[in-house]
């Protein structure tokens, strides 16, 4: 078997609405649109995978310029030559960023397409760990009214999910009143018995982390996700030495050597790789085995469709972070994994089993 076409798409919903986290600057009145990048890998064989990313015009460009003579004539199979074939053709420019996703995205494409060749589901090829994995419902923004955040965590409870996460740092750290009765206002909402998990998205200082930690403490949270910026490692060691709030970090990571850095110099309690920026599932599962080997448990950042593929594989996954669709675009797939009281199940056929829906695609191609 050979690869004979690499296929770039981006589609893009000017209707998708925006969303603001601690570290987002404010909206634009009336700002939407939203765009997702894809990639088909085709052989000579018929068989094709499907491969995603997020919408950066950037990403699209190093695949189209710089992977897709590479891979042309390669066996789709040789998944760890082809990764370090692309990783080396862009040692100059790619150690971290848009390169190293648009990686992700070819080897997405390439573990989708050898799982089809196979016929096997592609949790089943990885390894097979659980048939479903828990999920918790994620949002919060902090562009929403508090009001508007109590309704959106509720209504996740009332659909089964037993976790529920929310944003903190609004106004890049500069509401901390604000921040604590938003918790507050949300714990009293959902009772004791839901889990809430914060996440600041590296809006405070380290000193300002541990401060807001204690506060959180209060309301018995049961994460506090990126509470400081993802270079400050030594930062992150120390708001985790001074709560006791489990710190959660490395969405913004790329490569298994970043994560090398971060959980050995204990910058988390549970690592967030996203399949988009760690370099793909090849890159995944190595960082997944590498934070076991530390006893971490990992609950990745986005990508739910991919994630519970991967969840159902590795022994050491928590949990999968489950948005609202049109946050996460799942309308771009015929179908996609639903969540059922809180558990998400990967689907039971070939591949990661997420297809393109030709309506949408006619749609929204750019």
């Amino acid at each position: 078997m050979k690869i004979t076409s690499v296929t770039t798409l981006m589609l893009r919903n000017p209707e998708a609405p925006h969303v603001q986290d601690g570290t987002i600057p404010p909206l634009k009145p009336g700002a939407k649109g939203r765009s997702q990048l894809f990639v088909e890998i085709g052989t000579d064989d018929g068989v094709t995978g499907l491969g995603m990313n997020s919408g950066v015009p950037a990403t699209r460009t190093v695949i189209d310029t710089a992977f897709r003579d590479l891979l042309i004539g390669q066996d789709p199979f040789d998944s760890e030559k082809l990764w370090n074939d692309m990783y080396w053709r862009v040692r100059g420019y790619g150690r971290k960023g848009v390169a190293i996703e648009a990686i992700a995205a070819v080897d997405i494409a390439l573990w989708d397409l050898k799982a089809r060749a196979v016929g096997k589901p592609l949790h089943k090829l990885l390894g097979g760990m659980r048939e479903e994995v828990p999920g918790y419902g994620s949002g919060g923004w902090t562009h929403y009214t508090e009001r508007q955040l109590v309704a959106e965590m509720a209504r996740y409870v009332e659909e089964g999910f037993p976790r529920i996460k929310m944003k903190v740092g609004k106004d890049f750290g500069q509401s901390e009143r604000e921040d604590i009765a938003r918790v507050r206002a949300v714990r009293k909402a959902v009772g004791d018995d839901i889990e809430i998990y914060v996440d600041a998205n590296w809006a405070y200082t380290s000193r300002q982390a541990v401060r807001m930690s204690k506060a959180f403490e209060e309301f018995n949270v049961g994460w506090f996700e990126e509470p400081t910026t993802a270079e400050d490692i030594d930062g992150l060691r120390a708001i985790r030495e001074a709560t006791t709030i489990p710190v959660a970090s490395g969405e913004l990571e790329h490569t298994k050597f970043g994560f090398k850095e971060l959980i050995s110099r204990g910058g988390c309690d549970i690592a967030q790789m996203d399949v988009g920026r760690v370099g793909g599932v090849t890159e995944w599962i190595k960082t997944a085995h590498f934070a076991a080997a530390y006893n971490l448990p990992v609950a990745p950042h986005g990508f739910p469709q991919l994630h519970v593929v991967l969840g159902a594989a590795t022994p050491n996954f928590k949990v999968l972070e489950f948005g609202r669709p049109e946050h996460t675009l799942d309308f771009w797939f015929v179908d996609y994994p639903r969540p059922v009281k809180g558990l998400l199940r990967p689907f039971d056929r070939p591949g990661h089993g997420l297809q393109l829906n030709p309506a949408t695609v006619k749609k929204y191609a750019v």
